[in-house]
């Protein structure tokens, strides 16, 4: 006769599985953050997660596909939380400020992800060709639509669209790449979160009197 109360109940493994995973990949978003893919270390990832090296590598089979997911867990939430701006936000020039206030407010609930993203553009990493083909590259093509949307619609100035959705990108993204450099230059860390409001301020003046037509009205 079988005994009862041995087996764990699937659900409670599952949960269980989903504990251990998030622990792991909250440990090595934070570690990866710090020391760059090159300079992690799976047993160190395995200790902060507090797992053994075999559990470790049981979810991740190195640490490369660790790093990619930790990389697309982040980009999937931004460019979810960015997608939400355009079917609810039907003026172009309302949706643009929107999407700049979106990844924004991204930076301030997930602080490493400047870090991760520095690392990565900057040291050429394995994931550059796959943060530029499934993110910024969408999210260029997004912007010159809306441009033109606003364009047409006589919301925003007859500008370069493509052009201007780089100006964009580039305004958001370099300070976080080039934090080291502007840290210096301010003589503080640039990824404080009172600086990294200024800039979020400082990109939408830039679209207010750069970009939009000044008779359409303050947002």
């Amino acid at each position: 006769m079988q005994k009862m109360g041995r087996r764990v109940p699937r659900s409670l493994r599952q949960a269980r599985d989903l504990s251990t995973a998030r622990r792991i990949v909250s440990a090595a978003e934070e570690i990866f953050a710090e020391q760059g893919l090159a300079g992690a270390r799976m047993d160190e990832i395995a200790r902060a997660a507090r797992v053994n090296k075999a559990l470790l590598y049981y979810y991740f089979r190195s640490k490369e596909e660790l790093h990619r997911f930790v990389l697309e867990a982040l980009f999937s939430q931004l460019r979810a939380g960015v997608a939400q701006q355009y079917p609810a936000t039907p003026s172009p020039r309302k949706r643009l400020s929107a999407v700049v206030d979106n990844f924004f407010e991204f930076v301030r609930q997930h602080p490493n992800y400047p870090r991760l993203v520095q690392r990565a553009l900057l040291n050429r990493g394995p994931n550059l060709d796959w943060i530029v083909s499934e993110y910024y590259r969408p999210l260029h093509s997004q912007l010159v639509r809306t441009i033109e949307e606003g364009i047409s619609a006589g919301e925003f100035r007859r500008v370069d669209a493509r052009n201007t959705a780089l100006t964009v990108i580039s305004i958001m993204v370099f300070y976080f790449a080039a934090a080291p450099v502007l840290s210096r230059i301010l003589g503080h860390d640039a990824l404080r979160p009172p600086e990294v409001a200024k800039r979020r301020r400082a990109v939408q003046d830039f679209l207010e009197h750069g970009l939009f037509r000044p008779e359409i009205g303050m947002r």
